[in-house]
């Protein structure tokens, strides 16, 4: 066996402007991975995250300055080690999985022994935006089961005012994302204004950093609280127990789905929630993602829904349900021109 990798830059124009708190895009960027091994391929995704010191350019140049560990694709161990980046050892991670899928002729949820059936249904993310454009992006989703609204930005009247609005036209479940966007008292004051309005759960209320914070926040309101950006991979979780009530697992931020996998154990392990999200990906992360998913509580697995030509397809929806492909390995195949 030999196996040979290449990458190149993947730019996935969006339906709309996508906002959060700490900034906006039209187009995401991510790199696909190609990983070849004796005439078969595996396709993989990287998402790199500025905010933790990734770009395009910083995982095209890990792997021009590092030769794989070994050639031979079932040596995960060796080939996943913790020496590669987050983004860059995830687009490996997925490439890998796909690969020894096609190789075995089996998909990933086989390869881990999962139920397809037990998918739940993804959330559909609204991005901040004025009144009259969240409700035109409201009305486009339709009677989509499950919203993930973006706050963080705006006074705590208006990013209420927001809630109120979608909840006046819309029946369904409401979970809402502030990004890190609130300080502890501004947390709970909006928390609490937002609870007639029957929130699922808030992901990432203050900065990350501040266990004790959390834990004051979700001590003062009756909204569950999840974390993201304060929980990135297994090692994070035992801080914060007691101080949440669930955690975003996302296969950018833990290195892929062995990394996914050690996160999901390890909060069931501590008795704490978990929802397996997405960074905005095209069809290949997203599928490899869905794989997970029996094994979670929530899934906010949407980045086919955001973008506006994905050259893959790969998990499809139903009402919002993810349903996987039986085809080898991620299920994901290109579109053709």
């Amino acid at each position: 066996m030999s196996l040979a990798l290449s990458i190149s830059p993947l730019a996935l124009p969006l339906k709309h402007p996508f906002k959060i708190a700490r900034g906006e895009e039209s187009v995401a960027r991510t790199a696909l991975f190609r990983l070849r091994c004796d005439g078969t391929e595996g396709l993989g995704e990287a998402t790199p995250i500025a905010r933790y010191g990734e770009s395009l350019a910083t995982v095209e140049a890990y792997f021009a300055e590092h030769a794989l560990a070994t050639d031979d694709p079932f040596r995960l161990e060796t080939l996943l080690h913790d020496g590669i980046p987050a983004a860059a050892r995830a687009g490996l991670d997925l490439a890998l999985h796909d690969l020894i899928g096609k190789l075995l002729g089996k998909p990933l949820y086989a390869l881990l022994g999962l139920d397809p059936s037990r998918t739940p249904v993804t959330s559909f993310t609204i991005g901040i935006a004025d009144p009259e454009t969240t409700l035109r992006k409201l009305a486009e989703i339709g009677d989509h089961p499950v919203l993930k609204v973006k706050l963080g930005l705006g006074t705590p009247r208006e990013q209420v005012e927001t809630i109120a609005a979608i909840r006046s036209r819309y029946t369904g479940t409401i979970r809402i994302d502030a990004n890190e966007g609130w300080d502890v008292e501004g947390a709970v004051t909006i928390l609490r204004e937002l609870e007639r309005y029957e929130i699922e759960f808030c992901e990432q209320p203050i900065p990350a950093g501040s266990p004790d914070g959390l834990r004051a926040v979700r001590e003062r309101v009756n909204v569950p609280i999840v974390t993201d950006e304060d929980s990135l991979v297994a090692s994070d979780l035992p801080r914060l127990l007691g101080c949440v009530d669930g955690i975003n697992v996302k296969l950018a931020k833990t290195g892929g789905i062995r990394g996914a996998l050690a996160m999901i154990h390890t909060a069931r392990a501590l008795g704490m929630k978990v929802m397996l999200g997405c960074m905005v990906e095209s069809a290949i992360a997203a599928s490899a993602a869905a794989h997970l998913s029996p094994l979670v509580d929530w899934a906010d697995i949407d980045g086919p829904f955001l973008t506006k030509d994905d050259p893959f397809t790969g998990v499809r929806y139903e009402r919002g349900k993810l349903v996987l492909s039986d085809a080898p390995g991620l299920g994901v195949s290109e579109r053709r021109a």
